[in-house]
C-alpha cells in the first residue's frame, strides 16, 4: 500500500460549494483509495485568480511559497506520490511540483488542460506557471478528447498521456426507470454558461408541440433569469429547488428524460448520472459532453434551438426509443464510468513509478 499526497488548486473537495470541479474531486479521492491506499488531502491553499489580476496573482504566489516550505517539512514521511487534480492557466499547481521534487517523490496530475494562448496577457505568468506543472509531471492522466489536443502537442519528454474516463463514485448501477413522466433538467442556475444552456432550453421548449411537462432541479444566483425564461410555460415548469444527491437520484426514476443543451460543460457529471438510472439523455454534440454520452442521435450545436426541440419531440412521443436509448446508455456507463475501472486504470498506469505493482 502506498501514500499519497492529493491537491486540488482551483477548489479543495471538501468546499461547502457545490460544482462539477468539486465532485470529480471528491471521487478522484475515493478512487485513488479504493484499494486500501492512504490518500491525504494535504493543503487547501486556493489558488485561482478568476479574473487575470496580477496582485492577486502575487499574493497567490507568496501564499503559496510558505505553503511549499510548510509542506516539504511537514509531508508525511511515508509519502509515496503527489497527485493534482484540476491545474490549468486560472489554477496553477504552484505546489506540487516543488514537493515532490524536494521530496524526491513521483509527481502527477489529473485533469490538466494547457492554454498556450494565455502565455500572453493578464493570466500570463499564470499560464506559464500551470505549463511548467505539466511538464513536471510524470503522468497525466485527461478525460477528454478535447483536453489530449493540447496536452499531446505539448507532450514534455517521455510523459505519459493516460485517459482516464469520467466516472462515477460506485461499483454498480441502481435500477432502470421507467422513463416515464415530466422531462428533468439537473443544472446550477449561474450567470454564464449555465445561464446559456437554460436560455437555448426555453427557446426549444417553445417549439414543443402537444402536452409536456419539465423539472427542474437546481438553485443559484441566476435563479431570477431562469424563472422569467421559463414563465410563458407556466404550469408546465416546476422548480424542485436544489437537492441533494439522493433526491436527485429518486427524481430519475420519475422521469421521461434528462435534457441540458451542455454549453461548455467539461462533461457533466449529470449525464452520467442519468445515463446510469437508464434515462435518455437529450444533449447538443459539444466536446466534453461527447466524452461522457453513450451513441446515439445528439443535435448538433449549428441546429440551435430547434435541433433540440426536435430531438425532443421525437422522444417524447416514442416510449419504446426512450426505454431502448435508456437501456444502451445504461450499459454504456457500465462498461466505461464507473469507480472500479476508474482506479483500476490509475495504479495500473501509476504504481510502477512508486516501485513495485499491486
Amino acid at each position: 500500500m502506498a501514500r499519497v499526497a492529493f491537491y486540488t488548486p482551483m477548489k479543495s473537495p471538501d468546499s461547502p460549494v457545490p460544482s462539477g470541479d468539486r465532485e470529480m474531486a471528491r471521487n478522484l479521492l475515493a478512487a485513488i483509495g479504493a484499494q486500501g491506499d492512504a490518500v491525504d488531502l494535504v493543503s487547501h491553499l486556493r489558488v485561482f485568480d478568476k479574473t487575470g489580476d496580477a496582485q492577486v496573482q502575487d499574493k497567490l504566489r507568496t501564499e503559496a511559497d510558505a505553503e511549499a516550505q510548510r509542506l516539504i517539512h511537514t509531508l508525511a514521511p511515508d509519502t509515496a506520490l503527489w497527485v493534482t487534480y484540476h491545474n490549468y492557466y486560472k489554477a496553477p499547481d504552484l505546489l506540487g511540483p516543488r514537493v515532490s521534487r524536494a521530496r524526491k517523490i513521483p509527481y502527477v496530475q489529473l485533469e490538466s488542460t494547457r492554454a498556450t494562448s494565455r502565455l500572453t496577457g493578464p493570466w500570463a505568468g499564470f499560464a506559464q506557471a500551470a505549463h511548467e506543472a505539466c511538464d513536471a509531471a510524470q503522468v497525466i492522466f485527461y478525460h477528454t478528447a478535447n483536453d489530449l489536443i493540447t496536452l499531446e502537442r505539448e507532450r514534455y519528454g517521455s510523459q505519459q498521456l493516460i485517459e482516464l474516463p469520467p466516472f462515477l463514485p460506485r461499483a454498480d448501477l441502481p435500477g432502470a426507470a421507467a422513463c416515464e413522466g415530466p422531462m428533468l433538467v439537473v443544472g446550477m442556475m449561474r450567470h454564464g454558461d449555465k445561464l446559456a444552456s437554460y436560455q437555448i432550453l426555453a427557446q426549444a421548449l417553445a417549439l414543443l408541440d402537444g402536452a409536456w411537462s419539465l423539472n427542474i432541479a437546481g438553485d443559484g444566483p441566476a435563479r431570477a433569469e431562469v424563472e422569467a425564461l421559463m414563465a410563458p410555460f407556466g404550469a408546465k415548469v416546476r422548480f424542485l429547488g436544489q437537492l441533494d444527491r439522493a433526491d436527485v437520484q429518486a427524481h430519475y426514476q420519475k422521469v421521461s428524460l434528462l435534457v441540458w443543451p451542455g454549453v461548455n460543460e467539461a462533461y457533466g457529471m449529470v449525464y452520467l448520472e442519468a445515463q446510469s438510472s437508464g434515462l435518455p439523455v437529450v444533449a447538443q454534440d459539444r466536446p466534453g459532453v461527447r466524452d461522457v454520452l453513450a451513441p446515439s442521435d445528439y443535435p448538433k450545436v449549428e441546429d440551435g434551438p430547434a435541433g433540440l426541440a426536435h430531438r425532443l419531440q421525437t422522444l417524447l412521443a416514442n416510449p419504446s426509443l426512450r426505454r431502448d436509448i435508456g437501456a444502451a446508455a445504461q450499459a454504456h456507463v457500465a462498461a466505461r464510468h464507473l469507480q472500479p475501472a476508474a482506479t483500476k486504470r490509475f495504479w495500473q498506469a501509476v504504481r510502477p513509478l512508486i516501485g513495485g505493482q499491486k
